[in-house]
């Protein structure tokens, strides 16, 4: 540590003296390891601070660079309000050996961005949040596509999350700031984009809507568009609550129609910079003459593989890797100079132009369907009846099982300090969670915690199901979807599996939910980057990436999977139609407690001991929902049954006895102690204390001075309870004053109501 330390004062200042007691080596800038190019290192130095300002939705987005993270490739800040996030691209000069974009997004958030310390052990950011990973994935979806074709050279960008108002999302800005900082720097790469939210409220479009506006109860819609210059499409991100197509669909165009605002304005930034993209080292792509060799061997092989309809997906895949393997041996005798990958990827060109020809001249996909057929769907409910819900659903080869589990509301997730105050959501009490282990695809792999691909698949399902879950549900809700087969398209099975689950777990959701995969196939016009020919297919098995689809095709996908998912609902509705009246049997059950303010301590025991010794017996779980009224959850009835005994046992003498106020009643002596003495009204009651204050006119500092002993009888009037901890309050000492009348008698407000209504306020007076 400490030679970095030196290391990295010499490489900015030149000489520098550690003020440390050991004697250390100083060395020279040139021997650090810290080397920059003269020229970005005189940029670094020398360079102002730029800035444009960009209006949005009526509202100003200022994008700068040149000030902060100058060593960096590219860097840039974007600021709405008083939210700000600062964005960095670097990538390497010198190939990676992996055979794909090794592109690595993260995002970031900081407590002191919010003014908020850490809460763990350590206070300080530990591991990647959800939150932190599903807009990071956001943010790759919408800048890998435009990267060139081949460029496989480690490429980081970094989202610092430098302050948060608690008003301004800071997801779209890093969006933004990504796209800024890439076109700001001398990485390859075809941007930029530009990225907005567009909410609902009150049937009008809004851009970048603020988080109070957000809500759930204000927007019906959280659309998040990546937008292309041109008008092009690069991704789309959405919630809705059920709103119509139509309305959908103006918001996709309205959402674009501003991305384009912010990409000309980062254009502006690029070419007040000067900036000029540097030239690599090589692009991975496959040589034409390889590719044509690979035509001539393979063509023929190929196309009599994925016109056959009777392979399922193992025997194609098996078919096809027989071929790879054999047209890979033939390509090294005849290019021995030629590396493994121009080889590899020589043949999936070849495979992909050949199912590209299929698509678009003849039709047909590689198991026999059209274009806008689905695969064969079966459903199935109830499948284990311990389970509270469960589903299977099937479409063709990819199977999903679903189930769904009830708990109490304290079994909700809890966001960290840091969501809180920048989503200002705290706890969510629907979750779902997606599971994708090897087997599904006929593979061996490690078993471990849940990774970035299943957080996403996840996520996707969730936010498809989350509108209809009923607001006021008494349970939290985990639903489980386990990927058992995979041939594509998981994460809309599981919407729709776990649509079927939540029904037969009989949640009363406002409708089912079907989800469907839309894919597109196109011929690109090499010289002019246009799509020259497409085909939409329905329930697709493969996705592809590209760096920008005209709204037209996306207006198409729309209508199309609209057409799918009435299909889809109609096959799942003669599974199941509605939701289940009843609740199963064997699944948790919910009740309310009243508990006047004056029978709380009783009922709660000194430092909670009744609650513990209640949960700890009988595994239910309490919760206070206001002063008086608990709830009571129990994972089965007859826990529920229990718990019932439990709280009347504990609380039977104030439910058997109803005492009046201003009464004279006889009490027994039960414990002399030096503060009074503990009398008993009734035998089943729970002593209480007459402090030695109520016993006598005079002052009494020991009841042994009155010759009070255990087992006397002593005459007590009875002044109702202490509204503040429910103890009686008891008086000897009023009696040997002048005798004063009857206030009141008490009445049922004040006894403990289970699983019933809570009593109305009474206007006794103690």
């Amino acid at each position: 540590m400490a030679a970095a330390g030196s290391c990295g004062r010499a490489a900015l200042g030149g000489w520098a003296a550690a003020p440390w007691r050991r004697r250390r080596l100083l060395v020279p800038p040139d021997g650090c390891g810290l080397r920059l190019p003269p020229v970005r290192r005189a940029a670094a130095e020398a360079a102002p601070g730029r800035r444009v300002t960009v209006e949005v939705g009526g509202r100003k987005m200022e994008l700068s660079s040149g000030k902060l993270a100058r060593f960096a490739d590219g860097s840039a800040v974007v600021q709405l309000g008083d939210t700000a996030v600062m964005v960095t691209a670097v990538s390497k000069t010198k190939p990676s050996a992996s055979q794909f974009m090794p592109l690595v997004v993260d995002y970031r958030q900081k407590a002191a961005a919010a003014g908020r310390i850490p809460t763990n052990y350590l206070r300080r950011e530990l591991g990647s949040t959800d939150k932190e990973i599903l807009t990071s994935r956001v943010i790759d979806r919408s800048i890998r596509p435009l990267f060139p074709l081949g460029y496989f050279y480690d490429t980081q960008i970094l989202c610092n999350l430098l302050a948060v108002d608690g008003v301004n999302d800071p997801d779209i800005l890093a969006i933004n700031g990504a796209s800024a900082a890439l076109a700001l720097s001398d990485i390859p790469w075809n941007g930029p984009i530009g990225a907005v939210r567009v909410g609902l409220v009150d049937g009008e479009t809004i851009i970048n809507p603020t988080r109070k506006q957000m809500s759930s109860t204000s927007s019906a819609l959280n659309l998040v568009v990546a937008g292309a210059p041109q008008n092009q499409v690069v991704m789309l991100e959405a919630t809705a609550e059920n709103i119509l197509q139509q309305d959908f669909c103006h918001a996709v165009k309205v959402g674009v129609k501003h991305t384009q605002q912010i990409i000309q304005g980062i254009q502006q930034l690029v070419k007040e910079r000067g900036v000029v993209k540097r030239t690599v080292q090589k692009l991975f792509v496959a040589p034409d003459e390889i590719v044509e060799c690979a035509k001539k061997l393979a063509f023929n092989k190929i196309y009599a593989v994925f016109t056959d309809s009777s392979h399922d997906k193992i025997s194609r895949d098996e078919a096809i890797n027989k071929i790879r393997l054999e047209t890979e041996e033939q390509l090294k005798e005849k290019f021995p100079e030629a590396e493994p990958y121009e080889i590899m990827e020589s043949f999936n060109v070849v495979s992909k132009d050949i199912f590209r020809n299929l698509v678009l001249n003849e039709y047909r996909r590689c198991d026999g369907r059209d274009l806008t057929s689905l695969r064969d769907i079966k459903c199935e409910v109830n499948m284990f009846k311990m389970l509270h819900g469960s589903a299977l659903f099937q479409r063709g080869q990819t199977q999903v099982l679903c189930t769904v589990t009830f708990d109490s509301i304290e079994s909700s997730v809890k966001s960290d300090l840091i969501s809180t105050a920048v989503s200002g959501i705290k706890d969510k009490n629907f979750m779902l969670h997606y599971e994708f282990p090897p087997y599904a695809t006929n593979e061996i792999g490690k078993v471990t915690g849940m990774n970035r691909r299943e957080l996403g698949h996840g996520a996707l399902a969730e936010r498809a199901l989350k509108p209809i879950i009923p607001q006021d549900f008494p349970f939290t809700i985990r639903v489980t979807s386990e990927v058992l087969e995979s041939n594509g398209s998981s994460s809309m099975a599981s919407a729709c599996g776990g649509s079927l689950a939540l029904m037969d777990a009989g949640v009363p959701v406002s409708s089912a939910v079907a989800g469907v995969a839309i894919g597109l196939v196109t011929k690109s016009n090499l010289e002019k980057g246009d799509i020259e020919d497409y085909r939409l297919l329905t329930d697709i098995l493969v996705d592809l990436k590209l760096p920008g689809i005209p709204i037209k095709i996306v207006m198409e996908a729309i209508q199309q999977a609209t057409t799918a998912k009435r299909e889809i609902l109609q096959i799942m509705n003669q599974t199941l139609a509605k939701p289940r009246s009843n609740r199963k049997e064997s699944g948790p059950v919910v009740e309310t407690i009243h508990v006047p303010l004056s029978k709380r301590l009783r009922f709660v025991g000194p430092g909670a001991y009744n609650l513990k010794r209640l949960q700890a017996q009988t595994g239910v779980t309490v919760s206070q929902l206001d002063e008086e009224t608990y709830s009571v959850f129990a994972p089965t009835p007859s826990a529920m049954h229990e718990a019932r005994e439990f709280i009347h046992e504990i609380c039977k003498d104030d439910q058997e006895v109803s005492l009046e106020f201003g009464a004279v009643y006889t009490a027994t002596i039960t414990e002399i102690r030096d503060s009074g003495v503990m009398v008993k009204l009734y035998p089943n009651m729970t002593p209480v204390l007459l402090h030695n204050s109520q016993l006598d006119q005079r002052k009494v500092k020991h009841p042994s001075a009155l010759g009070l002993e255990v087992g006397q009888e002593i005459q007590v009037k009875y002044f109702g309870r202490d509204p503040t901890d429910g103890r009686m309050r008891l008086s000897r000492k009023i009696l040997q004053s002048p005798a004063t009348a009857v206030l009141k008698t008490l009445t049922d407000k004040n006894s403990i109501v289970l699983g019933g209504t809570v009593p109305q306020s009474s206007t006794s007076s103690q």
